[in-house]
C-alpha cells in the first residue's frame, strides 16, 4: 500500500533552511529528511525571497492555509444566493447531493461562485448547516466508520460466482449488465412486505417492485417484470434465500446470473447505492405494505430523474435512453 502523504512539519522546513545554508544539494536534503526530491524543490522554489528560502515565510504560509482550508464553508454562509440554491437544491422535492450541487454550479451557471462538494459538506456539518443534514441520502451529521468483514454464510445451490463475470461488466462500459437486490420492512413490524430492486450498471437506472414477502416465487417474478423490455445481459444477486430460483431468471431474461461472496456487499455497490437512495423515501423501520406501488414507482422516477456526477452530470433516465437500456 502507498504511503499517504503528509505536508512539511515547521521542523523540516526549518532544517531545510539550516541544509541551504550548508551548501546542501535539494537531493541530499531530501535523503536526510526521507522526502522526495521534487517535495523539496516545490518548497523551497515557493517560498523563496530573492533567491533565498525563508523558513519563517514558509511557516508563515503554512499555517494560512491550512486555516483557510479549515474554513472555506464559509464561502456558502457569507453568500445569501449561494446559500439560498443549495438549501433549496437539497430540500424536498429536489433531493441532490452535495455532489449534484457542485456539479451544476460548475457547468450548468456562471452567476453564482462555484463550491465543491466537500466544502458543502463541511457546511453542513457546520453549526450553520446543522439543520439541513436532514435532507442528505445518509441523514448524518457526521461519517459512519465501517467495521471489519464478517464470517461466511451458506451458498446458494449451483451459484456462478462474481469472478466469473465477464471483463466488460466491471469496466461499466457495456451497458445491460444489471444488480439486484432486496429492502425489507422493520422487525418491529412484523411486516413481511419487501421491495425488490434493480440498478443497470452503466446507466444506473434503477427499478423496484413491492412483493409482499421474501420468497424466492416472489422476488423472481418482481425481477423478471423490471427486466422485461430492457436490455438485459447479466445480473449480479447475494447469497439471500429469495435468490434461490435464479435459473428461473436466466430462462425467462436471457441474463447470466452471478453471486457475490458472502458477506461482500460491496461487491454489488451499485445496488446498494439504489438502496441507500429508496430509504430517504422508505426509511428503515418502516413497513412496505403501507406503500402502494404508484407511490414507490414516483420514488424511481424522482431518482432516476436526478443529475448524477458518475453520469457526467446527465440523468439515469436520459442515459438510458441514449445507450438502449429502455
Amino acid at each position: 500500500m502507498a504511503k499517504e502523504f503528509t505536508g512539511l512539519s515547521d521542523a523540516e522546513r526549518s532544517e531545510i533552511g539550516i541544509l541551504l545554508q550548508r551548501d546542501c544539494s535539494l537531493r541530499e536534503i531530501a535523503t536526510a529528511l526521507g522526502r522526495s526530491p521534487n517535495t523539496v524543490s516545490y518548497e523551497v522554489k515557493k517560498n523563496s525571497v530573492d533567491g533565498m528560502y525563508d523558513p519563517v515565510k514558509a511557516k508563515a504560509k503554512s499555517r494560512t492555509a491550512r486555516r483557510s482550508r479549515r474554513y472555506q464553508w464559509r464561502k456558502i454562509e457569507h453568500n445569501p444566493e449561494l446559500r439560498a440554491l443549495v438549501i433549496e437544491k437539497l430540500s424536498p422535492p429536489n433531493h441532490w447531493s452535495p455532489d449534484a450541487i457542485a456539479g451544476f454550479l460548475k457547468h450548468e451557471q456562471t452567476l453564482l461562485p462555484t463550491v465543491g462538494k466537500d466544502q458543502i459538506y463541511a457546511w453542513l456539518y457546520s453549526a450553520y448547516g446543522q439543520p439541513y443534514c436532514q435532507h442528505l441520502l445518509s441523514q448524518r451529521y457526521k461519517p459512519k466508520h465501517r467495521s471489519k468483514d464478517k464470517t461466511a454464510r451458506v451458498m446458494i445451490p449451483d451459484r456462478a460466482s462474481i469472478t466469473e463475470r465477464p471483463q466488460t461488466v466491471e469496466d461499466r462500459q457495456e451497458p445491460g449488465h444489471w444488480e439486484g437486490d432486496t429492502v425489507v420492512s422493520g422487525k418491529r413490524t412484523r411486516s413481511k412486505a419487501a421491495l425488490a430492486v434493480t440498478q443497470e450498471r452503466t446507466t444506473r437506472l434503477i427499478g423496484a417492485m413491492l412483493i409482499p414477502n421474501l420468497k424466492p416465487e416472489s422476488f423472481t417474478r418482481a425481477t423478471n417484470g423490471m427486466l422485461a423490455g430492457k436490455l438485459s445481459l447479466t445480473l449480479s444477486l447475494d447469497n439471500g434465500i429469495e435468490n434461490k430460483q435464479h435459473k428461473d431468471i436466466s430462462s425467462a431474461t436471457g441474463v447470466a446470473v452471478f453471486f457475490c461472496d458472502p458477506y461482500s456487499s460491496y461487491q454489488k455497490g451499485g445496488v446498494e447505492n439504489a438502496n441507500k437512495m429508496l430509504r430517504r423515501y422508505l426509511p428503515k423501520g418502516c413497513d412496505l405494505s403501507k406503500y402502494t406501488q404508484a407511490q414507490v414507482d414516483q420514488f424511481v422516477t424522482t431518482i432516476n430523474s436526478k443529475p448524477r456526477r458518475c453520469l457526467g452530470y446527465k440523468s439515469a433516465l436520459q442515459l438510458a435512453e441514449e445507450k438502449g437500456v429502455i
